[in-house]
């Protein structure tokens, strides 16, 4: 008997919470029929100062748990979710945005080998939604398609259904309404099968609670920091490769002036090339940290180390074994231009303003070069740790 376990998040919903209540409820006949034999609706009063609790509590066939305070969406589907007794866990809105007639459909899924079922209403024919929150929404699935390299097309829909058995690795989740993308974002990067289907969209009876500035700057701050917990190097070290871009190219716009007899440079010139070594020694620094942090996030995660700039290993060797011998070679190249450059405006055979840009790059190469090494040790360090912990949970396996 497989039985699904609804949850409605309500606070001050009292306009809509009957009508989206009996049409949850109308659907069990069709969940039957799909193979869900049995239906728990549960609705979480949030704290509601209207008659949201005392109308939801008068249906029959709803349990109604309150929160004494204001609590947040998040908070209140997490508990339902601790109180959900189904197999399949589902859930959507109060305000009758969500079609609770999609449930049989998107269980399907869930029986048929999806985890994780959401209802899509970006990928639907119809759709109501306000042109700034569809802005929005194709914005942040982007962006979840981005760092996890999964076509996403709605990273934040309030319609899922769920096997329960999951929460235990999609937890902790958030209190506040950014729970949906951030569930969306661990599931990806959790390796938990994900389905989208599409769903139409309704505009919503009452007022929205959503602020699309705030709300929206909290989506983006949690969807990148989930993401860095799972793969940092996938957002670092791209921002850190931008910035070793923008120097090559700046460098290389300099060496062609050079050659073509272009040997003094103006106040634009001298930025540029401060520019240059400031966004060289950056992209540098900031893909060397994302490298290092997925190997801290594979000692956590308890999984193999990740190089997953672009979804996959970049190098065939571990990158420790290139820091190896990359930290000498800057450093010792910078120790001989520092010298040479000394030598030369020692002896007087050069002006020191003919060669301030050399020990400037002479500078940058030595600090490049020790901030290679540094990495490199650590590195081999992290390495080590998290083979150590492989090989103790393989013999711990096969005891």
């Amino acid at each position: 008997m497989t039985t699904l376990s609804i949850v409605i998040p309500a606070y001050n919903e009292e306009d809509g919470i009957e009508t989206i209540a009996t049409r949850v409820l109308a659907v069990k006949p069709e969940l039957e029929k799909v193979g869900v034999d049995g239906l728990e609706l549960l609705v979480v009063d949030d704290g509601s100062s209207d008659g949201t609790a005392k109308i939801a509590d008068s249906i029959n066939g709803v349990t109604l748990i309150k929160h004494k305070t204001n609590k947040g969406y998040g908070a209140a589907l997490k508990t339902g979710f601790s109180s959900a007794k189904g197999e399949l866990v589902g859930f959507l809105d109060a305000d009758g945005t969500y079609p609770p007639e999609y449930f049989p459909t998107l269980c399907t899924a869930a029986m048929n080998g999806s985890d994780l079922v959401i209802g899509s209403r970006m990928a639907g024919a119809e759709t109501q939604m306000p042109k700034t929150r569809r802005v929005g929404n194709i914005f942040f699935a982007g962006l979840l398609s981005f760092i996890s390299k999964q076509k996403v097309t709605d990273s934040a829909s309030g319609m899922r259904v769920f096997k329960k058995q999951i929460l235990e690795q999609i937890y902790p989740l958030p209190d506040g309404l950014n729970l949906t993308p951030v569930m969306s974002t661990r599931a990806i990067h959790e390796g938990i099968r994900m389905k989208e289907l599409p769903i139409p969209y309704s505009e919503r009876l009452g007022a929205s609670k959503l602020s699309v500035v705030h709300d929206g700057r909290l989506f983006l701050e949690s969807m990148i920091w989930t993401a860095l917990t799972y793969n940092p190097v996938r957002i670092l070290g791209l921002v850190g490769m931008l910035g070793i871009v923008i120097a090559l190219a700046i460098f290389g716009t300099l060496t062609a002036f050079r050659m073509n007899g272009v040997t003094e440079l103006s106040a634009r010139g001298v930025t540029a090339v401060m520019g240059g070594m400031v966004a060289l020694v950056a992209g540098v620094s900031l893909f060397s940290l994302g490298a290092t942090f997925n190997y801290l996030t594979s000692l956590f995660h308890k999984r193999p180390i990740r190089q997953g700039l672009f979804g996959r290993p970049m190098l065939r060797a571990p990158l420790e074994s290139y820091f190896g011998w990359l930290g000498p070679i800057t450093l010792i190249a910078g120790l001989v231009l520092g010298g040479v450059v000394s030598f030369l405006t020692a002896s007087g055979s050069w002006d020191v303003s003919r060669l301030w840009l050399y020990l400037v790059a002479s500078a940058m190469a030595i600090l490049m070069g020790v901030q290679f090494i540094v990495y490199w040790i650590l590195l081999n360090v992290l390495s080590e740790l998290s083979q150590r912990e492989s090989h103790i949970q393989d013999d711990l396996t096969v005891d």
